[in-house]
């Protein structure tokens, strides 16, 4: 991108930041409306964005040098491993019973978020009584904070294409919403939906649908 069209770009940028900010501003009526917090996790979302746009880069390497700008160092070689076998460790004991599902993936670990225990059927809002596992995420994540944390939503095919993207997006937003008022770094998030487009299960049946809903979580080591 030549240096006209990244000024040109952020100009646009800031004009649409700008216009965000007149619409919503942080306030409500209802210190538990779900918006505030899952607008505040999207728009930091939308913040990656726009710096991956300006730099060409993806959205690791965005939040990657946006940490480091932050202050916070990576990791490299064999630290990584030990690094992630720690916290995983941690989750898993921390999650135990919950509910929620945690894998590994190499150096990635995975907080798999079943909507039956995170959600009510086409809501949004996170069940009350979810918090405290939530909370327990939130406090391990805060601990190991040289990690990138990516939040996606995904649905069943049930319903429109539409409708299943709105969801997902509302529903990753309000977990990380969560999770950065528990005082995690908004840098270090990554939030997405990918509405029906990522299935792990065949959603020709209820028990596989039910797989398909759900909110995952991926923790990538932040590299040095």
């Amino acid at each position: 991108m030549n240096t006209t069209s990244k000024t040109t770009l952020t100009v646009l940028v800031a004009a649409m930041m700008l216009g965000g900010c007149a619409t919503y501003t942080g306030q409500t009526r209802d210190p538990d409306d779900p918006n505030r917090t899952r607008n505040n996790a999207l728009i930091g979302a939308g913040i990656g964005a726009v710096a991956g746009l300006l730099s060409g880069s993806d959205a690791t390497e965005r939040r990657q040098r946006a940490m480091v700008g932050a202050g916070v160092g990576g990791l490299a070689g064999g630290a990584i491993g030990a690094y992630q076998d720690r916290q995983e460790a941690e989750l898993r004991r921390q999650t135990a019973g919950t509910g929620i599902n945690v894998s590994r993936s190499g150096d990635v670990i995975v907080l798999n978020l079943p909507n039956g225990v995170t959600f009510d059927f086409n809501s949004a809002v996170l069940k009350p009584q979810f918090h405290p596992a939530l909370i327990k995420v939130g406090s391990t994540l805060s601990q190991y904070n040289q990690t990138i944390i990516e939040v996606t939503g995904h649905t069943d095919s049930v319903g429109s294409d539409a409708v299943n993207q709105r969801l997902s997006e509302q529903r990753a937003g309000s977990v990380a919403g969560f999770l950065m008022g528990q005082g995690l770094m908004r840098e270090r998030f990554e939030v997405v939906g990918m509405g029906e487009t990522r299935p792990i299960a065949d959603n020709a049946t209820e028990f596989g649908r039910a797989q398909n809903r759900r909110v995952e979580i991926r923790v990538l080591p932040l590299r040095s």
